[in-house]
C-alpha cells in the first residue's frame, strides 16, 4: 500500500489495485513493514477484525486493532533481492525542424528496502542537441541510505556527481548529511523536511582548479497523490544551500514532476520541470540559472 493504493501482485489473476477507502479489512500470514499516520511502524502480518474499516496487527505475538485509514504504507518483507526492490524509468524527447534543435531527458531511480533502511539510486540527464553537437547538459546522479529512527525521524547519507553547462561546472562531487522529519504523511501526501550539511569538490569550466566547499542543506519534499480518474501523482522538491566556506555563495534547485496514469498505476505520462539558481557560479561567464520542461513517459515496476 502506497499514496492510497491497494496493490495485490498474484500468479494467474495478474496485478489487482484498489483504493484505500474500498478495503474493509486485510488478511495476510506474511510478514510486513506497516506504516502508521503517526509515524509509528510495526513489522508483522495482518489479521481479520469484525468491526468495519478495522484490521488487527499481529506484531511480536500481541494484537494491536487500528482503523485501516491509519495505515499509510505497507511493504511485504521479502528474503528474495529483486521483490526488494522497487523503481521506475522515464524517457522523454521533443525537435524542432525550424531550430534543428532536439532535447532528449533520461531519468529514473532504483530502490532497495530493508528493515528499517532503504538504499536509493537515482539520475537524471538533460541533453540539448543542436545539429551534431551538444549545446547544453544538465546531468545528476546520486545515491543515498536512509535510515529509519524513531517518530518520523529519519538519517540520510548521499553520495553524487553533477554537471551543468548553462551554470559554467565542468564536474561537482557532493556529499549530503542530513536528519528528516515527516511534517505530514497520510493516504493521500506525504510532506518533509530535511537539514543538514553539504560537502562539495567543485571544477569549473575555466579553470583547473578544484574547489572544496561546506554548506548548510535545507531540503522540502512534497509527494501527492489524488484519488481522481485519470490518477494524478505530482512530485516535487526545493533545495536550499547556504555556503559556510564561500560567504554570500547561494545554490538552489526546485523540481516538479506531475504525472497521471494511462491503462494502468505502473505506466504514467506528465511533465518533468527544473529550475537551478547558483548565485557565485565558479564560471565567471556563466549563466546564474538553468530551467527546463519536458514531457515524459515513465514505467513503474513492484
Amino acid at each position: 500500500m502506497q499514496y492510497g493504493v491497494v496493490t495485490w501482485k498474484m500468479d494467474g489473476m495478474g496485478t489487482i489495485s484498489l483504493e484505500e477507502p474500498k478495503i474493509s479489512t486485510i488478511i495476510s500470514s506474511k510478514e510486513f513493514e506497516i506504516k502508521m499516520e503517526t509515524g509509528a511502524t510495526y513489522y508483522g502480518s495482518f489479521l481479520a477484525s469484525t468491526e468495519k474499516r478495522k484490521v488487527i496487527l499481529f506484531v511480536g505475538g500481541e494484537k494491536i486493532l487500528v482503523d485501516v485509514d491509519e495505515i499509510v504504507e505497507v511493504y511485504p518483507i521479502r528474503k528474495n533481492f529483486f521483490m526488494r526492490t522497487s523503481g521506475n524509468f522515464s524517457l522523454g524527447a521533443n525537435f524542432s525542424k525550424a531550430s534543428n534543435v532536439a532535447t532528449v531527458a533520461f531519468s529514473g531511480n532504483f530502490t532497495y528496502r530493508k528493515r528499517k533502511s532503504h538504499l536509493d539510486l537515482i539520475w537524471d540527464s538533460n541533453n540539448t542537441y543542436q545539429g551534431d553537437s551538444l549545446s547544453a547538459s544538465k546531468s545528476d546522479i546520486s545515491i543515498g541510505w536512509e535510515q529509519a529512527l524513531r517518530k518520523g525521524w529519519y538519517s540520510n547519507v548521499t553520495v553524487g556527481a553533477n554537471q551543468n553547462l548553462e551554470l559554467g561546472t565542468e564536474l561537482r562531487y557532493t556529499m549530503n548529511l542530513a536528519g528528516i522529519r515527516d511534517l505530514i504523511y497520510n493516504d493521500w501526501n506525504r510532506l518533509y523536511l530535511g537539514m543538514g550539511l553539504n560537502l562539495s569538490k567543485e571544477k569549473s569550466f575555466n579553470s583547473d582548479d578544484v574547489t572544496n566547499d561546506v554548506a548548510g542543506l535545507i531540503l522540502i519534499k512534497w509527494k501527492v497523490y489524488k484519488l481522481t480518474n485519470p490518477k494524478l501523482w505530482v512530485d516535487a522538491d526545493i533545495t536550499y544551500l547556504p555556503y559556510f566556506t564561500d560567504p554570500g555563495r547561494n545554490r538552489v534547485s526546485f523540481n516538479l514532476n506531475p504525472q497521471v496514469s494511462i491503462f494502468s498505476n505502473n505506466l504514467k505520462v506528465g511533465m518533468s520541470f527544473y529550475y537551478t539558481y547558483d548565485s557565485k557560479p565558479t564560471t565567471e561567464t556563466a549563466e546564474n540559472d538553468d530551467y527546463g520542461l519536458n514531457l515524459q513517459l515513465t514505467y513503474y515496476y513492484h
